[in-house]
């Protein structure tokens, strides 16, 4: 890996980034626009809201980036930009890591608008740190980003890449803990929720939700997530070929 191939990676999704007024409306204005809906849906529940608004913190820039990375890496697969790149001397780490730089900065711009718009208009209340909340949501995001890199190389079409959504994000967030406690669930479908890095970075969230500390649980957790990113960028590094599609 070079920085300098890193940083020119990441320089040229920013722009593309930058000249896409939709996706940058879907990565800082609609996760607020969906808390506001959740807020009136809760309106008269403010203890409800404050716990699914924590969660959904965390599971926007997941969803997010999973959906933009894998249509952007798709594209490059399929447009022959890859290959192009791949004889260059930019080296497959560099354009991981390149995308990891360019949509990590875009989720933290992401978490801190949201959290933002959380905390101060829709009043949400946690015993933890806002930073934390931040941090989360950004490790979801990039979590997001390297499925999204992994899912590209099994899909031909854009519409393929949509397609991963459902059997990839679909069961982490029905057994992640938004809707019931993984303990109050079946055991079989318990064990299955700590098969997901989802079920992990929720745990966390719900902790900083009820601790004023940030506890050695929301380090591991957040660890656990880490580790799954480290594992899908190697898989998605191995998928990374000078021949494409």
């Amino acid at each position: 890996m070079t920085l300098r191939g890193t940083l020119r990676t990441a320089e040229r999704l920013l722009r593309q980034l930058r000249h896409d007024r939709r996706t940058i409306a879907l990565v800082l204005l609609v996760p607020s626009l969906l808390l506001t809906v959740v807020y009136y849906m809760y309106e008269q529940h403010p203890a409800v809201f404050d716990r699914i608004a924590l969660i959904m913190l965390g599971v926007f820039p997941f969803i997010i980036m999973l959906l933009l990375t894998s249509v952007a890496m798709l594209r490059e697969r399929t447009s022959g930009t890859l290959e192009r790149l791949l004889t260059t001397p930019v080296r497959k780490l560099d354009l991981l890591f390149g995308y990891g730089l360019a949509f990590g900065l875009a989720a933290t711009l992401q978490a801190v608008v949201t959290t933002t718009y959380a905390y101060l208009v829709l009043g949400m209340d946690t015993a933890g740190p806002a930073w934390s909340v931040v941090l989360i949501a950004v490790c979801n995001a990039v979590l997001g980003m390297a499925l999204g890199l992994l899912c590209s190389a099994f899909a031909r079409t854009e519409f393929q890449a949509v397609q991963f959504m459902p059997l990839v994000a679909s069961p982490q967030i029905l057994l992640c803990g938004l809707f019931v406690p993984p303990e109050a669930m079946a055991s079989w479908l318990e064990g299955l929720s700590t098969l997901f890095p989802l079920t992990w970075s929720v745990d966390a969230l719900m902790q900083v939700g009820s601790s004023a500390e940030i506890t050695a649980e929301v380090w591991r957790d957040i660890g656990i997530v880490l580790g799954v990113v480290a594992l899908a960028l190697a898989l998605g590094a191995a998928t990374l070929r000078r021949r494409t599609a």
